[in-house]
């Protein structure tokens, strides 16, 4: 059987479960997911032995330590896993949820509710957990979910996926809802991007390489996540010790996430007083400062940016700066070089507070706060399948309610409509 084969096996499975998953209510659902952390359990030494295989062909192949420990299992992680999936189990479920309604003049009961999306393909790198927790968030909101991890992990994934559908089959939810897309060429990712009809959406995890590429040649529709170029300008009004310690924990608290700031902005009034000891923060902190002209001024240890620097994502000890003139300047700057994911003011001026999160386009906008905040269990949504930096459908940290659509339902008592029909469009009217 072909590659293209295999994948239409899968994703067929994927549809035909997804069909019997929508309407199911939330407790079969629940103790699926607390069966499948049970399983994970169960099987750890298979899990870490198969992450063996991971590790040892990474290692072999020259990859960073780094990168080594993110990809590796163990029995801790695997309980942590588990104990994420049973965390899921305990969040409301979001199908069936009224978002709106009401009763029309006419008598009509309207109805706007929510309804699981039906098939969500992932494409993502890196970590083998993400298998877990994506297939945890999917089955819990109604959806079927085809998996399509980095070959880096490929038997950690094959392993897990196993495991979660062996569990599934002694459960009410379909053993199918979980597939991982078979192979490791890029053949194997296009096919997912091109089965429109039998995915509904992709969601891509990972750098803006990943992103951009999934986004240009899909025809699935895409939700962009991810990609974080986030700011934290220092308003002429700030407090320097509050300006100092967002900046710090912004930046450096986890530098390799996408809610880690990577651009300082400083109004041209502050910056003699807060720039010196800025740079002396995050230099303590092991910090590289990118900065421009007017902040190379105040340090020695300052590299000059270049404009590359300031479109950076760096997920690294670095951060780009600069010196504005004004908060309009500060929000040009980010217009420019953002990626609409999180960007920060510090400020005791409730009026440019206003400002700047009227003007700033980004999924999220803080406001004295760490950019760090930006993501789903700091909201309060318990998990999310990723951070979205578009504008349709889900924008910010997407936590369950994300994961589904809506349907308009309408009961009448033997309605009919009687006014006269004269033209024919796409609106019925």
């Amino acid at each position: 059987m072909s590659e293209a084969e295999d994948f239409l096996k899968v994703a067929h499975a994927a549809r035909e479960a997804a069909t019997v998953l929508a309407p199911m209510p939330r407790a079969p659902k629940d103790t699926a997911l607390r069966v499948v952390a049970d399983a994970l359990v169960a099987a750890t030494d298979e899990i870490v032995a198969a992450n063996a295989v991971d590790v040892d062909r990474a290692r072999e192949g020259g990859t960073a330590e780094a990168m080594i420990d993110r990809l590796r299992l163990d029995a801790d992680r695997i309980a942590k896993i588990a104990e994420a999936v049973r965390q899921v189990a305990d969040l409301p479920d979001p199908v069936g949820e009224v978002v709106r309604g009401s009763t029309l003049p006419n008598g009509l009961e309207l109805r706007q509710v929510r309804v699981p999306l039906g098939v969500i393909g992932i494409i993502y790198e890196g970590r083998p957990n993400v298998t877990v927790d994506a297939a945890a968030l999917c089955l819990k909101s109604g959806n079927a979910v085809l998996l399509r991890g980095s070959s880096s992990a490929y038997s950690s994934n094959i392993a897990l996926v196993k495991i979660m559908q062996e569990a599934l089959a002694r459960t009410d939810v379909p053993a199918g809802a979980v597939q991982l897309v078979p192979g490791l060429t890029r053949e194997s990712v296009k096919h997912l991007m091109r089965a429109r009809g039998l995915v509904d959406v992709l969601i891509p995890r990972g750098g803006a390489s990943l992103i951009n590429s999934v986004v240009e040649e899909s025809t699935v529709p895409v939700i962009e996540t991810g990609t974080g170029n986030c700011h934290v300008y220092v308003d002429a009004d700030a407090d320097i010790e509050t300006a100092l310690e967002i900046l710090v924990n912004a930046k450096a608290q986890r530098p390799s996430v996408c809610n880690a700031a990577e651009t300082f902005l400083v109004h041209a009034a502050i910056a003699g007083e807060f720039l010196p000891r800025a740079l002396a923060a995050l230099k303590d902190a092991g910090v590289t400062v990118h900065g421009d002209e007017r902040v190379c001024g105040h340090g020695a240890d300052v590299v000059p940016a270049t404009e590359e620097d300031f479109a950076t994502e760096y997920l690294s000890l670095d951060i780009a700066a600069a010196v504005v003139d004004s908060l309009d300047d500060a929000v040009a700057h980010i217009r420019r070089y953002g990626s609409a994911h999180t960007d920060a003011i510090v400020t005791r001026s409730q009026g440019a507070a206003r400002r700047f999160t009227a003007t700033v386009d980004s999924a999220a906008v803080a406001v004295n706060a760490s950019t760090r905040f930006t993501d789903g269990g700091e909201f309060g949504f318990g998990a999310e399948i990723g951070i979205s930096t578009q504008k349709l459908h889900a924008r910010g940290p997407m936590g369950l309610p994300e994961l589904t659509s809506t349907k308009w339902i309408y009961t009448g008592e033997g309605h009919v409509r009687d006014s006269p029909r004269t033209v024919t469009d796409c609106a019925g009217r």
